[in-house]
């Protein structure tokens, strides 16, 4: 069986951070997201692994190089232009071939991992399995609608009054039927080959496509929000590790803190679930809950909580917490005592920011 991921959006909802890199390389718990798509992936054993990528390609081909160090082998397919979710799986016929394969959606971020109904599938004389998740909000997602035999009868693209409350997670496996369904489906009226159509497609012409509802959490990491909360659950699952090349000094560090090496925290209070980063200062600082900070970061007599900060950022001598933030790299951060005192900014497209 193999994997294939798509990583080719250009993340408009995630700007103004998308801008200057991929948003699957935005880390959650200092793990980039695309990262942690391929692990999960790897955790079931599949290590044959194509990545669909568009126009941040050399920055994940950079990144993530052919695979070895995540033990796979990386293949990459290039998407010129972005035409949906089953335009990619066409152009992964190559590469695929006529085995299974899973689909996964690289800004996923889901709790347990994939391995069980990797199985449930391989066992099986499926066509395909589709993963849902229930959902409050089901208008708002893409919605499967059953049969009583359990298989799925129909999905519906955020209906008005969802016949159930079964969203799509962004996880798909496909025997080779699937290639029939791909090249015989039109463009929708927003003009991308939908994956939805394509498993449509499989159900009306009778082939066995069943779900796999997933119980633990799932979260599409499209918007900053969502990045916030999918770093937030993650950290509350990750193993503390305090590095034995780090430094402590006069500091409160509690047990579910990870402290990476290189990193020193000196005179300062961090309270997990948090992670501090590779080479990473914090210095006369609180570091609350939530809060993860990548590496070659420098906090300095500043107060931050839940909050994600990205490499080679500097924040320093804030007088009021920063909270709920994510902040993007080589970002700079700082109080001023100058006079004529002044808000100073330089702030790209579609920033915002709150003034206290």
């Amino acid at each position: 069986m193999k994997g294939l991921i798509l990583s080719g959006g250009k993340g408009t909802r995630l700007r103004p951070f998308t801008y200057t890199q991929a948003k699957q390389l935005i880390p959650v718990a200092n793990k980039p997201v695309l990262v942690r798509a391929i692990e999960t992936i790897r955790e079931a054993d599949i290590t044959e692994i194509g990545i669909v990528v568009g126009d941040t390609h050399a920055e994940i081909e950079k990144a993530l190089g052919n695979g070895n160090q995540w033990g796979v082998n990386i293949t990459y397919i290039p998407q010129p232009s972005p035409d949906g979710l089953a335009h990619a799986v066409k152009i992964s016929h190559d590469f695929l071939g006529d085995e299974r394969f899973v689909m996964y959606l690289g800004d996923n971020v889901i709790q347990g991992g994939i391995g069980s109904l990797i199985r449930d599938f391989a066992e099986s004389d499926w066509n395909s399995q589709i993963v849902l998740k229930e959902v409050e909000n089901a208008q708002s997602y893409g919605v499967a609608k059953l049969r009583p035999d359990g298989s799925i009868e129909k999905l519906i693209e955020k209906p008005k009054v969802p016949p159930s409350n079964l969203a799509l997670v962004g996880i798909y496996m496909f025997d080779p039927h699937i290639w029939e369904a791909v090249n015989a489906i039109k463009p929708s009226p927003r003009g991308e080959y939908e994956i939805t159509d394509a498993i449509q497609w499989m159900i009306d012409a009778g082939y066995q496509v069943y779900p796999h509802v997933h119980k633990g959490w799932w979260v599409d990491t499209g918007k900053a929000p969502d990045m916030l909360e999918a770093n937030s659950l993650v950290l509350e699952e990750l193993k503390p590790n305090i590095s034995p090349e780090s430094v402590i000094e006069n500091s409160q560090i509690d047990r579910r803190v990870t402290v990476e090496r290189g990193a020193r925290i000196i005179n300062s209070v961090v309270r997990g679930p948090t992670i501090i980063g590779e080479n990473t200062v914090i210095e006369n600082s609180y570091v609350g809950p939530f809060t993860s900070i990548y590496h070659h970061v420098t906090i300095q007599n500043c107060e931050i909580e839940r909050s994600i900060i990205l490499e080679n950022s500097a924040i320093r001598d804030l007088h009021r917490r920063l909270q709920d933030s994510l902040i993007g790299r080589d970002v700079t951060i700082q109080h001023s005592d100058e006079k004529p005192q002044a808000l100073k900014m330089n702030l790209g497209d579609h920033s915002t920011v709150w003034i206290l």
